[in-house]
C-alpha cells in the first residue's frame, strides 16, 4: 500500500515542518528532488558541516553512495529505509534514514524529501563486536575455526575457477605443555600471543592463520603447491617459532611441528583438509618433532575418526549414494581387457566423490563395511554378466575383501549368495585380500581359504610385497593372483632395485604356477619393461583409470585396449 506524501501549508515561512524536524529523530534534513539539503534541524546541524544548498551524498560514504541514490530515487514515490554512515568532523557516524515526499503546496508544486535519521552506531558497533567474538580467538585474535573453515570455502572456490593449487598448513608448538605446567597458564598465554604475531609476520596478507585451540595453528596458502614454495614457507614459519620467548624474565625454547596437506591432491574440503595436514603434523611430532611433513596416506595415514561423517556414511546407504567403478585389468602383450577390478566410491551430495581412504576405515571401524562389501560382491558378480554380454566373451571380476569382512562369520555365506544370485562360476571371481589379512589370524585363515577355494573362487594377494612378505603363507594357503604394489612399478625401468624386485615376484610366481598383476602402471616404458620380463596382465592409468559401468561397457564393445593384431583371447588369471 503505497503512503500518500503529506502535505506542507502555503506560507513564507514552514514554522509547523521546522518544529517537527526539531522533534522528529537524531537528524533531519529537507531535501530538494535531486537530494541537495534546503534545511537541517539544528541537532543536525551540531553533528555535521555542510553548506546550504550543498548534496546530502557529500556526507555519505562513498561506499554507502549508490545506496542514497537508488533511495532518493524510490523516495518521490513511496517512503524508503536505509541504512547509511554519513562523515561527522572526526568520525564516521551509522544512520537508519527514512525518507519520504514532501508535496509543497502553492503554484511551484515543487516536490521536497523530508529525511530523517536515528543514531545507530552503538547497536552496529555492538553487532560488529559480537561477529568479531563469534569469529575470532579471543587470546591471540587470530581467525577461530568457524572463519578458518569459510576462508578455506573462499579459496577453494577460487582454486576451482582458477586452476590454482593450495596448502593447508597445521602448525603444532613443541612441548608447549611444559610451559604450562612449568611456568603457569598466564606465562603459557603470553607465549601463544608472541607466537600468533610472529606467524602473522611471517605469512602474506592473502594467507590466512587462524588458532583452532590449544597450542594449534593452521595457515592457509593459496598459490603455494610445489616443493621449492613448500620449503621456502614452512622454513619460515619454523624459523620464526625457533627463536626464543623472553616472558617475564623466562627464556623458553619450544620450536615447532608443521603438517600439510594439498588442494586437490589430497582433499577437495574444509574439513578433511585440516584433518590430513593435522595428521601430517601429528606424525612430524612423532619422528622427531621440529620439522615440516606434507601427508602421505602411507606415513600419517588417515584421521582416526570423523563423526561427522560417519553420520553420512548411514545417511548415504539409505539414500543409494555409494556405487562402484571398475579399473580395466588388461593383457600386457595385446592390451585387451580380460577383467575388471571392482572399486568402491562414494557420491555425496555436497562433498562430491569421497575417496576411499576417508570412508573405508570408518566403515571397517564401526562394521558397515559387511553391508557395504556385501552389496559390492553381489553387485559386481551380477554386472560381470553385463560385461560379458558386450564383450561377447569370457570375463572375470575382481573384488577386495576386507580385514573385517573375511573375518566375519557370515562371509562364506554371503559369498554364496552372490555367485548364486548372479549365475556366474565362482572361477571367474577374484578375491583379493592384503597380506595383513591373513597373517592376523593364520589358521582362520587357511581355513576361510580353502573353503573358498572350494567354491572355485581365485585367490589374489593384494600389495604383494608391502606387508608381512612372508614366503612360507605361498605354500600354505590356496593363492592363485599376485599383486605386485605400484611402490615397486612407478620408477621402472630406471630403478635397479625395483627392477630386482619385480624380477623375483614373476621368476617366483613362474615356478609356483601363479598368475602376476602389475597394478600402477602409467607408461608406455613401464608397460614394455614388464612385458618382455614376462608379467601378463597388468592394471594402470595407462590402460584405463577406474570407470563407471556404463564406460566399462563401452570400453569393451568397442575394444578399446586390443591391438590391432588379433589374436586368441585370455580367459584371465589362472
Amino acid at each position: 500500500m503505497r503512503t500518500s506524501a503529506p502535505s506542507v501549508p502555503p506560507g513564507d515561512t514552514l514554522t509547523e515542518l521546522d518544529q517537527f524536524m526539531e522533534a522528529a529523530g537524531d537528524i533531519v534534513f529537507r531535501l530538494d528532488a535531486g537530494g541537495r539539503i534546503k534545511a537541517a534541524s539544528k541537532r543536525t546541524g551540531a553533528l555535521f558541516s555542510f553548506a546550504p544548498g550543498s548534496a546530502l551524498a557529500a556526507l555519505v560514504c562513498e561506499a554507502d553512495q549508490a545506496g542514497l541514490a537508488a533511495a532518493l530515487a524510490d523516495a518521490a514515490g513511496a517512503p524508503v529505509r536505509l541504512e547509511l554512515r554519513l562523515k561527522a568532523p572526526h568520525k564516521e557516524l551509522w544512520f537508519e534514514l527514512r525518507l519520504c515526499r514532501l508535496q509543497q503546496g502553492g503554484a511551484s508544486g515543487a516536490m521536497l524529501l523530508l529525511a530523517v535519521g536515528r543514531d545507530i552506531s552503538a547497536q552496529r558497533e555492538t553487532e560488529e563486536r559480537l561477529r568479531h567474538m563469534a569469529t575470532h580467538d579471543s587470546l591471540t585474535e587470530l581467525p577461530n575455526r568457524l572463519l578458518l573453515s569459510d576462508r578455506i570455502r573462499m579459496v577453494i572456490a577460487h582454486a576451482r575457477r582458477s586452476g590454482q593449487h593450495f596448502a593447508v598448513a597445521s602448525i603444532g608448538l613443541d612441548s608447549f605443555k611444559k610451559v604450562n605446567d612449568g611456568l603457569g597458564h598466564p606465562v603459557g598465554d603470553a607465549v601463544l600471543r608472541i607466537a600468533a604475531a610472529r606467524l602473522r609476520k611471517t605469512l602474506r596478507d592473502s594467507d590466512t592463520l587462524a588458532r583452532i585451540g590449544g597450542d594449534e595453528f593452521v595457515a592457509v596458502l593459496p598459490g603455494t603447491c610445489t616443493e621449492a614454495q613448500i620449503k621456502l614457507v614452512t622454513g619460515r614459519l619454523l624459523a620464526a617459532l625457533q627463536a626464543p620467548f623472553e616472558v617475564d624474565k623466562h627464556t623458553i625454547y619450544i620450536g615447532a611441528s608443521i603438517g600439510l596437506a594439498l588442494f586437490p591432491e589430497h582433499a577437495e574440503d574444509e574439513v578433511q583438509l585440516v584433518a590430513l595436514a593435522d595428521a601430517a603434523m601429528s606424525r612430524a611430532k612423532e619422528t622427531g618433532k621440529a620439522r615440516c611433513l606434507v601427508y602421505s596416506p602411507r606415513t600419517s595415514g588417515p584421521p582416526e575418526h570423523d563423526i561427522s561423517l560417519e553420520a553420512a556414511m548411514f545417511q548415504a546407504v539409505r539414500e543409494g549414494e555409494f556405487l562402484l567403478y571398475y579399473q580395466p585389468i588388461v593383457d600386457a602383450a595385446t592390451r585387451r581387457i580380460q577383467g575388471f577390478e571392482t572399486l568402491m566410491r562414494w557420491k555425496h551430495p555436497t562433498l562430491g566423490m569421497v575417496p576411499p581412504v576417508r570412508f573405508i576405515p570408518i566403515a571397517e571401524t564401526n562394521g558397515l563395511i559387511n553391508l557395504l562389501g556385501a552389496w559390492a560382491l553381489k553387485a559386481a558378480c551380477v554386472q560381470l554378466k553385463h560385461f560379458e554380454e558386450a564383450a561377447k566373451r569370457p570375463l572375470y571380476i575382481s573384488v577386495n575383501i576386507s580385514p573385517r569382512q573375511f573375518r566375519n562369520d557370515k562371509f562364506l555365506e554371503v559369498l554364496d549368495h552372490a555367485l548364486a544370485f548372479s549365475g556366474m562360476s565362482g572361477s571367474q571371481l577374484v578375491l583379493e585380500i592384503t597380506e595383513g589379512t591373513l597373517m592376523i589370524d593364520p589358521v582362520h585363515a587357511e581355513s576361510i581359504l580353502v573353503k573358498m577355494a572350494e567354491r572355485q573362487a581365485r585367490i589374489a594377494i593384494d600389495d604383494f610385497g608391502t606387508g608381512y612378505s612372508s614366503l612360507a603363507y605361498l605354500k600354505r594357503f590356496p593363492i592363485s593372483v599376485l599383486k605386485i604394489d605400484r611402490a615397486f612399478i612407478k620408477d621402472l625401468p630406471d630403478a635397479p632395485k625395483d627392477g630386482a624386485i619385480c624380477n623375483a615376484v614373476l621368476d617366483l610366481a613362474k615356478h609356483l604356477d601363479l598368475s602376476v598383476v602389475a597394478e600402477g602402471v602409467e607408461t608406455e616404458a613401464q608397460l614394455d619393461y614388464l612385458d618382455r620380463r614376462g608379467c601378463q596382465y597388468i592394471q594402470g592409468y595407462l590402460t584405463g583409470k577406474p570407470m563407471p559401468a556404463h564406460a566399462a561397457m563401452a570400453a569393451l564393445k568397442e575394444d578399446l585396449y586390443a591391438s590391432l593384431m588379433p589374436i586368441e583371447t585370455q580367459a584371465g588369471p589362472r
